[in-house]
């Protein structure tokens, strides 16, 4: 990878916009007369927490993280430009959006992919998440795979059975 570089943004950064429409356009290709569904819960309006990845100053991928709940983030849009694929982008956005969850709260991580993205369910499995039952709007959907991901949370070390240095 040349001269990879993350930065955390928000939804509103144009970068983000155009790799999302590009992601968009895919989508409605592998999904075909689905698209319509899955579109309806794919809203980038507003998400605080979004990873841009730009190799040699150009960005090529993408990813965000939004809360599900109380105690898990759902990582939302992750997408590499076709003439970047296969040099672990996809890998070190999903890492540091992980990172960013675990620094804002999160224990854990849910993702929605679809059957008709095995590379995504691979890149997902090598990272560590798991298969679980379909959440929310994808419960009977058929297409759609939801994961889960336990965080490495930082552990706090409880020192009140310490005895201080006299």
């Amino acid at each position: 990878m040349s001269d990879l570089t993350l930065i955390r943004t928000s939804s509103d950064n144009a970068d983000f916009r155009k790799l999302v429409s590009l992601l968009d356009r895919d989508l409605a290709v592998r999904d075909g007369d689905e698209h319509a569904f899955y579109a309806q819960f794919n809203k980038v309006d507003a998400i605080k927490e979004v990873i841009v990845a730009y190799q040699n100053n150009n960005p090529v991928g993408c990813g965000a993280i939004k809360p599900f709940s109380t105690s898990q983030a759902e990582v939302k849009r992750m997408f590499v430009h076709p003439d970047s694929r296969k040099q672990g982008i996809a890998a070190s956005v999903l890492n540091e959006l992980e990172t960013w969850a675990t620094e804002i709260g999160f224990s854990a991580c849910v993702l929605e992919t679809g059957k008709k993205q095995p590379e995504a369910i691979a890149l997902y499995q090598k990272a560590g998440y798991q298969i679980i039952s379909n959440y929310g709007q994808y419960i009977g959907v058929d297409n759609s795979v939801c994961m889960l991901k336990q965080l490495n949370t930082p552990t706090i070390l409880d020192t009140r059975h310490l005895i201080p240095n006299k």
